[in-house]
């Protein structure tokens, strides 16, 4: 169900760790049906799209010059960042958007960069030219994994290899790896993956990624109980996890610091033993 509405909220958060801003919604919800997916917690079902898109921008564009960001940053060495695609998966939705007119904005913006994480490889994005003013993070994890909480996504080879078609087409792009979950084999997986991604991505110098471990949600746990409870094997183990209150008070289920530090390493360390190039701009 896609439902159209006048976004009302033009308020432009903070992020600190993919970029530098979130943007007012263009969208909220996701017609995929991920296992994980926080957006589900809070819209079970369908989209809403924004028809006030240059009200959108014009809020982006005012923040922008009147918001100073020290520079260079993680997020980006010139540019201010502002993920377009916090509540939704742009990519996946694009055509329920005036994405166009979006990624037009951005090419020419002197200040603002767009940026989002996709599941999607949409080929009609390659035929737009944002000369870098666009940042794609194609999310990542082992393919049987994905298979079972990410249904009916892109393969992970056809995103690993769209990295380079979407660098050729004029696009920043970085690699998203999330969630991370941990099972037993997980690093096994995760070499097999970083050898793909070592052997496929051509712009070594180019490519950073994120890495995200798996944060998990009492309601969301409830849902998927009733619908594919198969994925809870993977999703509550508690006794690898504790109880973490959001920043919005919900409660969250996150990998116990006890323990999480310890992953954390391990993925570091396999991670550079394999594909030392792809910089790891954050990990938590």
């Amino acid at each position: 169900m896609i439902d159209k509405v006048t976004r009302k909220s033009m308020l432009i958060r903070p992020s600190g760790r993919s970029t530098d801003f979130i943007s007012p919604s263009f969208g909220y919800g996701c017609l995929y049906n991920c296992s994980y997916c926080y957006m589900k917690r809070h819209k079970d079902n369908g989209l809403t799209v924004a028809t006030n898109t240059g009200d959108i921008l014009t809020a982006i564009n005012n923040h922008a010059f009147f918001t100073p960001v020290d520079k260079p940053n993680q997020t980006h060495a010139e540019y201010t960042t502002y993920d377009i695609s916090c509540n939704e998966d742009f990519a996946l939705h694009a055509k329920h958007h005036q994405w166009e007119k979006i990624f037009e904005f951005f090419k020419d913006h002197p200040i603002a960069m767009g940026s989002f994480a996709t599941k999607y490889v949409n080929p009609r994005l390659i035929n737009f030219n944002p000369e870098g003013k666009i940042r794609i993070r194609f999310s990542l994890m082992p393919q049987h994994k994905s298979t079972l909480h990410e249904p009916h996504t892109s393969k992970i080879i056809d995103r690993i290899k769209a990295i380079n078609t979407f660098i050729d087409a004029g696009y920043d792009v970085h690699i998203n790896f999330s969630p991370v979950i941990v099972y037993d084999g997980w690093l096994e997986d995760y070499a097999d993956l970083f050898h793909m991604v070592n052997d496929y991505v051509q712009y070594k110098d180019r490519v950073l990624s994120e890495v995200i471990f798996l944060t998990h949600n009492f309601k969301k746990h409830t849902v998927n109980l009733g619908r594919h409870p198969e994925t809870e094997v993977d999703l509550w183990v508690l006794n690898k996890q504790e109880i973490k209150k959001s920043q919005y008070g919900g409660e969250n289920i996150r990998y116990k610091l006890s323990l999480k530090g310890g992953y954390i390493n391990q993925f570091k360390q396999l991670h550079k033993s394999i594909i030392p190039w792809n910089t790891i701009r954050y990990i938590f």
